[in-house]
């Protein structure tokens, strides 16, 4: 039924002179996402970008394809045809008549925009012809231009587009519009939100994520990428590394005390984080903290993890409660994966009583019993792209 679809943009319109950047890398976008479908042409024309396709059984696949686009407010599934009254009153038809076996439509309205002046049919004389068309072969429905069941649009610009359909899009910005950051990628269920919060507001993202083989299993890697896939319909094609820090662990456990033991180990993790950002020209990190969530989560504990690094940390699920972040974790679909029962390096060595409230004095004491640098480097060795 439908062979193209209009875009319609959300904060794209509010960008001034940077438009033109921002509508650019939206249209680069869209055709990455698209890029399994042949015969797909997607451009702009009078302010609004078309993804227009010569075989319309694919435009269902299209749409859930671009629905995930960042960028995207509105998807308006549509009739591309010439600017003919007759073939304009057909294709209303077949369209009407479309809708009534997809759904109990009992009231209808018509809207025409005429952008084309030139057209010789008024907006208003044209809705009337197509209303009386669709009353005089339809008897089950009537007029209402409030409250309608359906309302079918037609808009006459350099083309006539016939649609019916406001589909919502993912929102925020096209990747790619606000730099980059690296995701601190554990298997459960607030970082990969956390990666998917970002990207939204245009940041391109790559992945680290750490783990203490033999002690977690290669079924937890595989389900850290089977969740790197499934952001990647999102956030685009991204890197995700791995570093073993097992060697990390053994050495806090024969030196320091074991209540330390996820203070210190997350201050490791982020200077290795710190490290590898720096390397690729990352500029930020993204974890998924929620403040008292957990131990290594209560405002102290981050302060002193924190202390660690230079670099600014993102946290979008900072002040999330977990029902909050769930529901988010289903709508993109890492929801199921995140619950699989693999430990993760975290929990694998976690104390029985962790610290909630540590002192960073008390910390940086227990670190002078370890040598930082030479076990960064032994660690960062183990650095490999998943």
């Amino acid at each position: 039924m439908y062979n193209i679809v209009a875009v319609s943009f959300g904060e794209i319109f509010l960008k001034g002179k940077n438009r033109g950047t921002f509508e650019s890398k939206l249209i680069e976008k869209i055709r990455f996402a698209l890029k399994e479908f042949k015969d797909v042409k997607v451009y702009k024309e009078l302010g609004k970008v078309y993804i227009e396709t010569m075989h319309e059984e694919d435009m269902e696949n299209i749409i859930e394809k671009t629905k995930k686009v960042f960028g995207i407010v509105t998807l308006i599934p549509s009739i591309k045809i010439e600017k003919n009254e007759e073939i304009i009153i057909e294709k209303v038809m077949e369209l009407f008549k479309y809708l009534l076996q997809k759904q109990n439509i009992k009231t209808f309205k018509i809207k025409t925009k005429r952008g084309d002046k030139k057209f010789p049919i008024r907006s208003m004389e044209l809705s009337a012809l197509l209303g009386e068309k669709i009353l005089n072969e339809f008897k089950e429905v009537t007029v209402d231009i409030h409250n309608p069941d359906v309302e079918v649009e037609v808009d006459i610009k350099v083309s006539c587009y016939i649609s019916s359909e406001r589909i919502k899009g993912a929102g925020g910005l096209p990747l790619g519009t606000s730099g980059r950051a690296l995701l601190l990628l554990s298997g459960g269920i607030d970082s990969p939100v956390a990666g998917y919060m970002i990207a939204r507001r245009g940041v391109e993202i790559d992945a680290l994520y750490f783990h203490t083989y033999p002690f977690t299993s290669e079924r937890a890697n595989e389900k850290v990428k089977h969740l790197k896939e499934i952001l990647e319909d999102y956030c685009g094609k991204f890197k995700l590394y791995a570093i073993n820090i097992l060697e990390i662990h053994k050495a806090i456990k024969q030196h320091c005390k074991e209540e330390e033991t996820t203070i210190l180990a997350r201050r490791f993790m982020m200077r290795l984080a710190e490290k590898l950002a720096n390397e690729q020209g990352i500029e930020m990190l993204i974890t998924g903290e929620s403040l008292g969530q957990v131990a290594s989560q209560t405002m102290k504990s981050m302060v002193v993890i924190e202390n660690s690094i230079d670099m600014p940390i993102l946290k979008p699920v900072i002040g999330m409660d977990k029902t909050e972040i769930m529901e988010i974790a289903r709508k993109i679909g890492t929801y199921d994966t995140s619950i699989e029962p693999f430990d993760d390096c975290c929990s694998v060595f976690a104390p029985n009583h962790p610290l909630i409230k540590p002192k960073l004095e008390s910390i940086l004491k227990s670190e002078g019993n370890l040598d930082i640098d030479e076990l960064i480097e032994k660690v960062y060795s183990t650095l490999e792209i998943l």
